[in-house]
């Protein structure tokens, strides 16, 4: 190739090398033999040489989930950006195969690992061991305080979104749907709706149904809950908030084929935005997960730690936001804005804690609220009249697409969570609230 392009092996080697500065048109001269001659590098010879694969290892728990694919390819751009591939894993929700399929990736030596765990507790001990190897970060979903770096949607702030939705709507009565478990989303989600359903309902136990993220449990939900309600075992409902869109297009389904009119009698809501809630008949209505600046912020704060050579027993770093970490503490434990970091610039370096562990980062970013058909008002009708099921305030039957009673139905109304919250210069498109987390 020197011979080429009439240069020395060694300008040759730092331009495909990328390594030092090159004048222009020898750099040119060098990438058109390359392409003559058909040259490819040899990434094991590279990775050899650099101590680095450029690969970053991705695990998650189901592939079949919709919101997960969307993820991927977010990811995979992002990644591709900075000159990195993706080692894709898939565990089928167990987490002994998540432990032996993170093992498997740290085997190839990738210089990295993205997870969504399967289960908050049972994928500790396996995550916990990865990160002290090699940067990793959670998405999606925690495996509890101080493991490891996490990005996720601010799950509080998204069922808030629904539940206000709901009662502007003249919803009084919903019920939950959601998974059981220790997967901190389904958890989260759970508690925040049981938090937050109480100004609809107070005095009453929420009603909940839970069972896992799946359409068919969501179908087997709504054959519960009809059942008790027509032996008058339960209370009627106006509204079925579910934790996500896979549950919410089960309901839908299962709902029409009992009779009952959506949205009409029953609004049905969903959580994630996955592309088939679009598609249900009627639409769903659901909270969108910014999944590009998921994407971004995970890669961020793997670069960070890729630049500084892992974070174990070295720098760590303060975020500026004062936000909530994933188990709403701050670093030092106390209550959130207490720690010592909530004041840090971000990238700061502040000192290394005394057991020698990095501080680890919780980003949690704003969801948006996508309104669709499956919420239009409800009817008006006196209390308890047959077919309302309790609903009352609300105006019409047909889809509301506006964001506001009786709006225009031409496309979805996207509803911001809260007031902006400080934006990563790496993603100006995502508002999040950050903190070190323990």
């Amino acid at each position: 190739m020197a011979r080429a392009s009439g240069c020395s092996v060694s300008t040759v080697s730092r331009v495909l090398a990328n390594s030092r500065p090159v004048g222009v048109g020898t750099a040119r001269r060098v990438r058109e033999a390359a392409e003559r001659l058909g040259y490819r590098p040899n990434q094991v010879a590279r990775a050899l040489r650099s101590r680095s694969t450029a690969t970053v290892g991705l695990v998650l728990p189901q592939i079949t989930n919709p919101f997960y694919p969307t993820l991927v390819r977010e990811l995979t751009h992002v990644l591709d950006e900075r000159g990195r591939a993706v080692l894709l894993a898939d565990c089928d929700d167990d987490p002994a195969k998540e432990a032996a399929r993170i093992e498997s990736l740290l085997a190839r030596q990738v210089d990295a690992l993205l997870v969504v765990p399967v289960d908050e507790h049972r994928s500790r001990p396996a995550v916990t061991a990865a990160a002290a190897r090699v940067p990793l970060v959670l998405l999606d979903r925690s495996c509890g305080p101080g493991v490891a770096d996490l990005v996720a949607v601010d799950n509080a702030a998204g069922m808030a979104l629904v539940l206000d939705h709901l009662a502007a709507q003249g919803r009084r009565r919903p019920c939950y749907i959601g998974a059981d478990g220790t997967a901190s989303a389904a958890a989260e989600r759970r508690a925040a709706y049981e938090a937050g359903v109480t100004s609809l309902t107070p005095g009453e136990s929420p009603l909940l149904a839970l069972g896992d993220f799946s359409a068919a449990w969501g179908r087997e939900a709504v054959d519960r809950l009809w059942n008790e309600r027509q032996r008058g075992d339960g209370p009627a409902f106006d509204a079925v908030v579910c934790g996500n869109d896979l549950i919410a297009l089960g309901a839908i389904q299962r709902l029409r084929q009992l009779g009952a009119d959506v949205p009409g009698q029953i609004a049905v809501t969903g959580f994630d935005d996955v592309p088939p809630a679009d598609l249900a008949d009627p639409a769903v209505t659901t909270v969108r997960q910014p999944v590009r600046d998921i994407a971004v912020e995970a890669v961020r704060l793997l670069e960070r730690r890729l630049a500084t050579g892992q974070d174990v027993g070295h720098s760590t770093y303060g975020e500026s936001a004062g936000g909530e970490s994933a188990d709403g503490e701050s670093a030092d434990g106390g209550p959130v804005g207490s720690g010592p970091t909530d004041s840090a610039r971000p990238g700061a370096p502040t000192a290394a804690s005394p057991s020698g562990a990095g501080t680890r980062h919780a980003v949690r970013l704003a969801p948006q609220l996508v309104v669709r058909a499956s919420t239009a008002p409800a009817p008006p009708s006196a209390p308890g009249a047959p077919g309302t099921l309790g609903a009352r305030g609300g105006t019409g039957n047909g889809p509301v697409a506006s964001g506001t009673p009786g709006g225009s139905p031409a496309g979805d109304a996207v509803r911001h969570t809260t007031a902006p919250a400080p934006r990563s210069t790496d993603s100006p498109s995502a508002p999040l609230s950050s903190k070190a987390a323990p």
